[in-house]
């Protein structure tokens, strides 16, 4: 569980790394914390609603979620709560940056790596399972 959380961390870190770099090109740093939060949130969003979308192609049952139904927001408080624990500290947040600046400048382009796959990997799995759900006549199912 401890190597879990750490990638999750670095996974945040690089994602942080990358917000911070593009906003010093396109003309100043602001909000990096807060722009590198709600991006991890997104994927892990985009995360979910990738396995609802498989569930559905698999057992061709939709679930009707709703802002009514409270199901919806069990994962979203976990994904909330999940951010704040690790996040939500200053000085916490602190110890993690400079671990990870200490690694080797090698071990740190390897993990920015992969990041970006994983990245690309969420973002083309969401598009493929909505394909999916596409090509299935949903007629037949309601």
């Amino acid at each position: 569980m401890k190597k879990i959380k750490r990638y999750y961390q670095y996974f945040y870190y690089k994602i942080y790394r990358f917000i911070e770099y593009t906003s010093e090109q396109m003309g100043g740093k602001f909000l990096t914390e807060f722009k590198a939060g709600i991006t991890v949130i997104a994927f892990e969003i985009w995360s979910l609603l990738s396995i609802y979308n498989y569930y559905t192609i698999i057992t061709k049952q939709n679930l009707h979620l709703s802002f009514k139904n409270p199901l919806i927001y069990i994962p979203f408080i976990v994904i909330i709560l999940l951010k704040w624990k690790n996040f939500s500290s200053k000085e916490q947040w602190f110890s993690y940056h400079q671990q990870f600046d200490a690694l080797p400048t090698e071990v740190n382009k390897k993990g920015g790596w992969i990041v970006f796959g994983i990245t690309v990997f969420i973002i083309l799995n969401l598009i493929f399972s909505f394909y999916l759900m596409m090509q299935i006549d949903w007629s037949k199912y309601r």
